[in-house]
C-alpha cells in the first residue's frame, strides 16, 4: 500500500469541507472594496476614497482560553475573540477596521468544529463593518494532538493621518473614562485554570465555563460613536498586563494617570478568584482587566459627553503631574 498526505495524518478532503460550509457567511462580510473571492493567493482590498491615508494593523491570539472552549466542547466564542483582541488594538489609534485574516492550526481537521469558530469571526466582522477576505486551515499531525487547536487573527484598519489617536494630546486634568468588559477576555486564562480546574462547577447558578468563555467585547460602534462626537486624547485596550501595564503606553513623560480603584467595578468572577487564589489585589490589577476592557482620555469638559453617549461608561480617575505613568489609589 503506498504512502499519502492522508495516511501521514493529513485529510485534505475535511479542508475542502470547512470551506464549503464557512464560504457564504464569509461573503456576507464583503463590501464593494473586496476585490476578490475566498480560495485565491492573496485578498485583495480596495482602500478607496482618503486624502492623507494610514494603514494600522494588528495581531493576537486566543491564548490558553481555547483550553477552556476545547474541554467544554463550546466553539462558537472563540471566532470572537481573537477578532475582537486584533481589532480593540487598532481601535486604540482611531482606526476603522477594513479586513480580517486568520489562522488555525490544529491536530486533526474536524470540519464542524473549524466552521463553529470561523463563523465566530464573521460575527464579529459584521458587528464591526469588517471584511473576512482570507485565511489559512493548517492540519499539522506531530505538531498538535487530536482535539487540540490554535487560533490566530490579523486585523488592518485605516486612518487620516491627521486623526490618529496616539496619546501625544493627554494633558493635567483630563479624564479617564472606563468601558466595561464582559469578562476576563483573552487574558490571563492560565491563571484563572490553575484557581478554576474544574469549569463545570457551578457559578451564580450556571457551569463556569459560560461565565469564563463569555467573549471579548468588541468597542468599535462605541470608540467610533464617540469619535464623531467628541476629541479623544488617547485610548488604551485593558489586556495582558492589565491597567498597570497598558494605560502608560499612551502616557507621556512628566504625566501620571490617577486612577480611584474603588471608583472600578470588578466582575464578581473576578473576585471569586482572588478569593479562591490567593492572589494579591495588585496581582489581579496587574494581570486581568478587573472589569475595564478600555479606556478613553478627554478633556475634562468633555467627559459629560462622553458618559451621556455611553450608557455604561464611567469615570476612574484623571490625568496629574509625575513621572509614574499610572497609580491607582
Amino acid at each position: 500500500m503506498s504512502n499519502t498526505y492522508k495516511s501521514a495524518g493529513v485529510d485534505k478532503e475535511e479542508g475542502y469541507k470547512t470551506v464549503d460550509k464557512i464560504k457564504s457567511a464569509v461573503a456576507e462580510t464583503h463590501n464593494k472594496n473586496v476585490l476578490n473571492n475566498l480560495g485565491s493567493f492573496g485578498a485583495f482590498y480596495e482602500i478607496g476614497n482618503y486624502k492623507n491615508p494610514v494603514l494600522v494593523s494588528g495581531t493576537d491570539g486566543v491564548g490558553t482560553k481555547l483550553k477552556v472552549a476545547l474541554d467544554t466542547k463550546q466553539y462558537d466564542s472563540i471566532g470572537v475573540d481573537c477578532f475582537a483582541m486584533c481589532a480593540n488594538d487598532i481601535l486604540c489609534h482611531g482606526a476603522k477596521p477594513l479586513f480580517f485574516l486568520d489562522y488555525l492550526a490544529c491536530g486533526k481537521l474536524d470540519s464542524d468544529i473549524a466552521a463553529e469558530i470561523v463563523l465566530g469571526m464573521v460575527k464579529a466582522c459584521k458587528d464591526n463593518e469588517c471584511a473576512l477576505i482570507g485565511g489559512e486551515t493548517a492540519e499539522m499531525p506531530g505538531m498538535y494532538q487530536p482535539g487540540d487547536y490554535d487560533v490566530a487573527g490579523f486585523c488592518v484598519g485605516i486612518v487620516e493621518k491627521d486623526q490618529i489617536i496616539d496619546g501625544s494630546k493627554i494633558k493635567t486634568g483630563d479624564k479617564i473614562i472606563a468601558l466595561p468588559s464582559s469578562g476576563f477576555h483573552s487574558n490571563g486564562f492560565s491563571l484563572v485554570r490553575k484557581v478554576f480546574p474544574n469549569f463545570e462547577e457551578e457559578f451564580e447558578g450556571k457551569p463556569l465555563y459560560e461565565t469564563l468563555l463569555i467573549p471579548t467585547r468588541l468597542y468599535y460602534q462605541d470608540i467610533h460613536k464617540l469619535l464623531n462626537e467628541v476629541p479623544l486624547h488617547g485610548i488604551a485596550h485593558i489586556t495582558g498586563g492589565g491597567l498597570y501595564e497598558n494605560i502608560p503606553r499612551i502616557i507621556g513623560d512628566g504625566l501620571c494617570a490617577s486612577i480611584e480603584a474603588s471608583n472600578i467595578k470588578i466582575p464578581s468572577i473576578m473576585l471569586e478568584l482572588e478569593k479562591r487564589g490567593g492572589i494579591a489585589r495588585e496581582e489581579m490589577f496587574g494581570t486581568f482587566n478587573m472589569g475595564v476592557g478600555m479606556i478613553v482620555v478627554v478633556d475634562a469638559d468633555h467627559a459629560h459627553k462622553v458618559l451621556e453617549l455611553l450608557d455604561d461608561a464611567y469615570e476612574i480617575g484623571e490625568i496629574t503631574e509625575g513621572n509614574e505613568k499610572i497609580k491607582l489609589v
